[in-house]
């Protein structure tokens, strides 16, 4: 009883379980490895923060609870929709009585057509890129969206999907006086929430008025424990019911021992690459980016991660994912990026400035990366910093090599258009995610986006990944898995064998018991 006393007080003096309400018994803590949120704006929110948000919003279709299969999506705030012969127009009907969050009223198409139109501005979005084949939305009454498209486009239900730029807002919340939503997001969720306290945790409570109906629990904490072993520990002392885990072989056969834990292991993963940023000398020699591909060791970063939770990747495109091929790969070939390095210049090697984030998925890798690249004569100067900054700093160019896991909707196009796409460039007006100011391939990814037929697609998909292959934009790692863990107190209500959010999705048929 005093350990347990003792443990208490330690988890209480760091903040951890500051705001746990006197009665745990319909209480979910969920243990998380980020110091804080940076946005809960749902056309800004990347990472952690669109996890939380999938608890938050719904979108016009969705990923069944505990699938990322996109063959599987069914109606959420729609009821039904239709696709014309010439794959351009899609009409929703919407579902009648869903009501948002607070006193924001009842769900109109008119929210549908704000929020999709905002998804799709530069200004306001970082999703934007994705919904460029847009060419109207418009509301033909209270319950019908009429969606006009440039092009047919693929995966474009995962667009309107309970995925990031997908899920609806109110406009009404949105245009209220001092209306916040990037610190009070608005949605017509399971949760709703209820307060952020932070750099300690933020609250979410049930929504009543659910059109699937009441939550079975009251409250969901999403707290923030930076370090791995807080964490752990308060998992272990039952303090926290659901945790983020070290997506490390050695944590999952650990963990899997346990008695009384569940591990969650499922997919998409998220594709992990070194983004090589030629604004920054010598990166933009491509006899440099070569020999850093010929650095890497692939097979042995593989087998540092873990073969329960990393599949080596052999292409731009991750595993899985439609339109992939496999057909160029870098060797690892250290003698070759010596002799590469000296052909441009630098037999003595060199020296590259790299931001690196703090969390276990990432520091602990870019650790051998950087053990590899040294061997050759390729010096990283790591930066370490939390993970919040880390994302600010990748995107103001500060970091020669970027080391970017990412999981998207499973289609070549997206992934391409998102991080290869020279109109996705960091730091331009519709920048996503593209780290290496990379263009090679954007006539072919953008012809694909046009093409209807089938094999041309994929076609124009393959000339796209040679080009960007043999420009090295970015070295293909591996794809790492989703790892959480669970008490057996509880009961997620669904089979988890995947989420596009990339976390177990809390839903009005989540369970706990204390």
């Amino acid at each position: 009883m005093r350990i347990r006393k003792l443990l208490c007080a330690a988890l209480l003096g760091a903040g951890l379980l500051s705001g746990t309400p006197a009665v745990l018994a319909e209480t979910l803590q969920i243990g998380i490895g980020t110091s804080d949120i940076q946005t809960l704006d749902i056309h800004r929110a990347t990472g952690f923060d669109s996890m939380l948000l999938s608890y938050v919003f719904n979108g016009l279709v969705r990923f069944p609870p505990g699938s990322a299969d996109p063959a599987k999506l069914e109606p959420d705030l729609a009821e039904r929709w239709e696709e014309s012969a010439d794959h351009l127009t899609w009409t929703f009907h919407l579902r009648k009585g869903v009501q948002f969050h607070g006193d924001n009223g009842e769900l109109h198409a008119d929210d549908v057509v704000f929020s999709l139109t905002r998804a799709a501005d530069t200004t306001q979005s970082s999703q934007a890129a994705a919904f460029e084949p847009f060419a109207k939305v418009e509301a033909l009454d209270d319950y019908t969206v009429r969606i006009t498209l440039k092009r047919p486009t693929p995966g474009f239900l995962g667009l309107v999907a309970n995925y990031r730029g997908g899920n609806i807002t109110s406009r009404k919340a949105a245009e209220k006086p001092g209306a916040n939503l990037a610190a009070q997001p608005v949605g017509t969720g399971p949760f709703q929430v209820a307060e952020h306290v932070p750099q300690q945790y933020v609250r979410l409570t049930a929504n009543e008025q659910y059109f699937r109906g009441k939550p079975k629990i009251d409250e969901v904490y999403w707290r923030f424990v930076m370090s791995d072993s807080s964490r752990d520990l308060a998992f272990k002392a039952k303090q926290l019911d659901v945790i983020y885990g070290r997506r490390e072989q050695r944590w999952v056969t650990s963990t899997r021992d346990r008695k009384g834990v569940e591990l969650d292991i499922f997919g998409p993963g998220e594709f992990r690459t070194l983004h090589l940023n030629r604004t920054i000398k010598p990166l933009d020699d491509l006899r440099v980016r070569q020999a850093v591909a010929h650095a890497v060791n692939v097979d042995e970063i593989v087998q540092f991660v873990g073969k329960d939770v990393a599949q080596k990747g052999c292409s731009v495109v991750p595993p899985g994912y439609l339109g992939q091929d496999c057909s160029f790969k870098y060797n690892y070939d250290p003698a070759k990026a010596k002799q590469l390095l000296a052909e441009a210049g630098h037999p003595d090697g060199i020296t590259l400035p790299v931001v690196v984030s703090n969390i276990s998925s990432i520091l602990p890798i870019m650790e051998v990366v950087q053990n590899q690249l040294g061997k050759v004569g390729i010096h990283l100067d790591m930066k370490v910093v939390d993970h919040p900054t880390f994302h600010e700093q990748i995107r103001k160019d500060a970091s020669a090599i970027v080391f970017y896991g990412a999981a998207r909707f499973p289609v070549a196009d997206t992934y391409l258009t998102q991080f290869y796409d020279s109109d996705s460039i960091v730091g331009t007006p519709k920048a996503i995610t593209n780290f290496s100011h990379c263009s090679a391939g954007d006539e072919a990814i953008r012809a694909a986006r046009a093409e209807i037929d089938g094999a041309k697609q994929l076609a124009l998909w393959k000339t796209a990944q040679q080009q960007i292959n043999d420009d090295v934009c970015g070295v293909p790692l591996f794809d790492l898995r989703q790892v959480w863990a669970h008490n057996d107190n509880v009961d997620y209500g669904y089979k988890l064998e995947g989420d596009i959010n990339i976390a177990p999705p809390i839903t009005e048929q989540t369970t706990v018991k204390h």
